[in-house]
Order: C-alpha cells, then structure tokens, then sequence
C-alpha cells in the first residue's frame, strides 16, 4: 500500500503530510529524519514527543516556538534548575500543552540528561547506541514500536526518565534519523538515506 501522496509541486510526500500542507510539509522535508547528533537538540525532540502523547503531532508542531520559550530553548541544564514556581508558571501558558505530567517529566527529564551527560559524555552517544538494523522495521511506517524502541524505553525509564514510553520512543527515533521511516515511494527517502550513511555517529 503506497504511503504517500502527491504534492501540489509534483513531489510524492509522506501521506501524513496532506493533514496540513503548509505546515507539515517544510517539517517533512527539512527535518523528519535527518540524523541528529545535538544534544539540545535531541532534548527538544524528545521532550516534544512526550508532550505529543495523546495528541497530533500537528498540535505540538505549531506550539512548538512556544515551547521553546517556555522551556528556555530546550537547554536542560538551565531546565534542570526550574521548580514548582516555574510548573506554575507553565500551567498559565496558553501557548503550550497545559498539562502538568507532561511539564513535570520535562524538568525531571532535563535533571536525568545532565546526569546522562556525566556518566555517557552526551546524549547522543547514549541514543545513538541504540540505532537498530536496517531491517528492523522491513516496512516504512508500519509499526509504532519497535524491538529498540521496547529497550530503549525500558532503559530511559530505569534511569528515572519519565513519559518515553515505546510509541513516544519510537516516534523520536523516527525523527532523529535513528530509522529511515520515509515511505519507500517519498522522494525524500533516498536522501534520508544518503544523510545516514554520511552521519558520522556520536563516539561512545
């Protein structure tokens, strides 16, 4: 079954890319995939894909310059110092999701990635560990956990890490490049690819 459909500039994109054009598509093509070896930047992704629990992707999408705000640009050693005044504080913020769970595990989050940090070197070395064959997942887009996905999860949460579950892991490690999860038929599939074998992966 193709998953994709065609864009209004002739290109064949990711089905899931037709919900919102406009705001989808630039996501998809700039983003989704490449491999990520920044550790804010990891922080970020993973944060906004706990905060995606639940919800569309789109939601977090558009909030997401609000969260950066918010949350002090992703940077989790200024994150890590935030306290129940500042859980207040973003409680009020109408531009993010307003839920306490979810900016409750942010603040422990960034606590436990300083701590990563200290015991791996950086968080990229840590996740990166954890890249899976390439056939791990035969099918694009046909699974939303994976064998890694499971271990991963599993091993964040005996480090204290709270909302990654399976899904929410997954759905990072699409997202980072862990996996090239492009629908075999995207255009941007084969460049994801050419990225990946050009990643220089983080030294563990």
């Amino acid at each position: 079954m193709d998953k994709t459909t065609q864009s209004l500039d002739g290109k064949r994109r990711c089905a899931w890319c037709a919900v919102s054009p406009g705001e989808l598509e630039p996501y998809h093509d700039r983003e989704w995939g490449f491999p990520v070896a920044d550790d804010q930047r990891l922080f970020e992704k993973i944060s906004l894909e706990g905060f995606q629990a639940g919800l569309s992707w789109r939601t977090i999408l558009t909030k997401r310059e609000h969260f950066r705000a918010a949350f002090a640009g992703f940077d989790f050693y200024k994150v890590a110092a935030f306290d129940e005044r500042d859980v207040e504080r973003l409680l009020q913020n109408a531009g993010i999701v307003r839920h306490r769970g979810k900016i409750e595990a942010v603040i422990n989050n960034a606590r436990r990635a300083v701590e990563m940090i200290e015991q791996e070197g950086s968080l990229a070395a840590y996740f990166w560990r954890f890249e899976p064959e390439a056939d791990e997942v035969a099918v694009p887009q046909s699974v939303s956990t994976s064998p890694t996905s499971v271990a991963l999860s599993k091993d964040l949460k005996k480090r204290g890490w709270k909302f990654v579950g399976p899904t929410t892991v997954f759905a990072f490690m699409q997202a980072m490049g862990m996996i090239n999860d492009h629908a075999e038929t995207c255009f941007l599939r084969p460049h994801i690819e050419e990225a990946r074998r050009a990643f220089i992966r983080p030294a563990h």
